[in-house]
């Protein structure tokens, strides 16, 4: 692609994200907490909007945050090995054990997110992208794995101020363009925008949070829940409101006329308190109060909704309601099920992305091996809300009745990472090694007879002097 190729073709993908963008930005929006507001109605009072900004309650945040929390890579195992492959040490050296987290919640949030694997040296370079930032086309979106182009754009502070950058990846270079910060006059930036990786693939992995097999287009968790989240916040408004207005019993009198000021304005006749007394004059002054109004409805109502949100999200209830009764390990498990079948499927979605980004970035390290490997599996680190006794009788379990190497379910305790793990077997290598030695020392030590030969003398005591 030449230099012309290169700008006219970064400005046709980004006419294509133009649309995209409208719906990511009303996402990003409602992640954020700039949620569409309640009716308004004309002339209304500072206290009416005052109400209105504190009437949004931002849950939509917390459903990506419970399925992001249960998504954590821990390793890349070769078929039959419990060593992790070549492709790992990338893996670390990119620090990806704090990065994938916004990698799946990007995707969670939004439907889709992106990484970018460049070479590099000493190890290559593996970047993630939010589809706010990145956008790839492919030539048939549901089928195929490597995308045709791929655009960046962002800004980029200078000491000048700042700039737009776009790049364009293809399968045979990545192409930087510059401009002013409102986009225009693109041009490549200098005589290194055109930087060869010659992979022979555009080299851009998509994570999808479902798959679409009809190329609509994909969905994430929040985009479903956006009329249910400003359901919500109208119903906290009411609340609000009532408590308010309507809350607490207001007192009324009738048959007397207020008192009035120098001025004629009117002066309110009594003032509350704990000691006080109404008394009137007039015969025919009647007082009276209006009853408080029930909050109990508003609050029902409220739960109603934040637990349909539960169930269209299959978050269980006690993560968004904050409280739960004694629940025992089964009704737990139950509680869980839908969370743990929904983290299963984003495993297995977004585990492909990972083992393809990491055979890619053995492609881009020159370890031809690791990239043919397409048996190399990811390893996710286990979630599951349940107690180290419990998990410890389970994996017992397992040893003693099944036969399974114990060594082989270390990694399925809670809370141990791989490194733990590979620690662990190296110090019971050590060990066996050790226990193998003084095995030896011990037999060449002791004294082999052979049949019928008699018995050494037992050592005499020394005594004392």
């Amino acid at each position: 692609m030449g230099a012309d190729d290169a700008v006219s073709t970064a400005r046709r993908l980004l006419r294509l994200r133009e649309a995209e963008q409208v719906r990511l930005e009303r996402i990003a929006n409602y992640m954020s907490g700039k949620h569409s507001s309640v009716y308004v109605p004309r002339g209304a009072r500072a206290e009416y909007r005052w109400l209105i900004e504190r009437a949004k309650v931002a849950i939509l945040p917390l459903i990506v945050t419970v399925v992001a929390q249960n998504l954590y890579v821990d390793g890349y195992r070769p078929a039959g090995s419990d060593d992790n492959a070549e492709p790992w040490k990338v893996w670390q050296a990119n620090r990806m054990d704090a990065r994938q987290h916004g990698v799946h919640r990007a995707a969670l949030t939004y439907g889709a997110s992106y990484v970018v694997v460049m070479p590099g040296s000493p190890v290559p370079v593996i970047t993630p992208f939010s589809p706010r930032r990145l956008t790839a086309l492919y030539a048939d979106p549901v089928n195929d794995e490597w995308p045709v182009l791929a655009v960046e754009d962002r800004l980029e502070n200078t000491a000048k101020g700042q700039r737009r950058v776009v790049r364009v990846y293809d399968d045979q270079a990545r192409y930087t363009l510059t401009a002013a910060a409102d986009g225009s006059a693109l041009q490549l930036d200098g005589p290194d925008a055109i930087q060869e990786h010659k992979l022979g693939v555009c080299p851009v992995v998509r994570f999808i949070n479902s798959d679409d097999l009809d190329g609509d287009g994909v969905i994430g968790e929040v985009e479903p829940l956006i009329d249910s989240q400003d359901q919500l916040n109208m119903t906290t408004f009411n609340l609000l409101m009532a408590q308010q207005y309507a809350a607490f019993r207001q007192r009324w009198v009738t048959g007397m006329a207020p008192p009035i000021d120098d001025a004629g304005n009117p002066i309110e006749p009594f003032r509350s308190r704990v000691d006080g007394l109404f008394v009137a004059e007039d015969a025919d002054t009647k007082f009276g109060e209006f009853q408080a109004t029930d909050l109990k409805g508003y609050l029902d109502s409220r739960e109603a909704t934040i637990r349909h949100i539960a169930t269209l999200s299959q978050v269980p209830p006690y993560h968004l309601l904050g409280h739960m009764v004694n629940l025992s390990a089964e009704a737990l498990a139950a509680a869980r099920d839908g969370l743990d079948r929904k983290t299963g499927e984003r495993q297995a979605l977004f585990g492909e992305a990972w083992e393809q980004t990491l055979r890619l970035a053995a492609l881009a390290g020159g370890d031809s091996i690791s990239w043919q490997d397409t048996a190399a599996q990811v390893v996710w680190r286990d979630t599951s809300a349940r107690s180290l006794a419990q998990t410890v009788d389970a994996l017992g379990k397992l040893v003693t009745m099944l036969g399974v190497p114990p060594q082989e379910l270390w990694e399925k305790i809670p809370g141990v990472t791989q490194t733990d793990v590979e620690r662990w077997k190296l110090a019971a290598h050590e060990g066996d090694a050790i226990a193998r030695m003084n095995d030896i020392i011990g037999k060449q030590m002791t004294p082999q007879l052979t049949p019928g030969s008699p018995e050494p003398p037992t050592p005499t005591p020394v005594a004392a002097a």
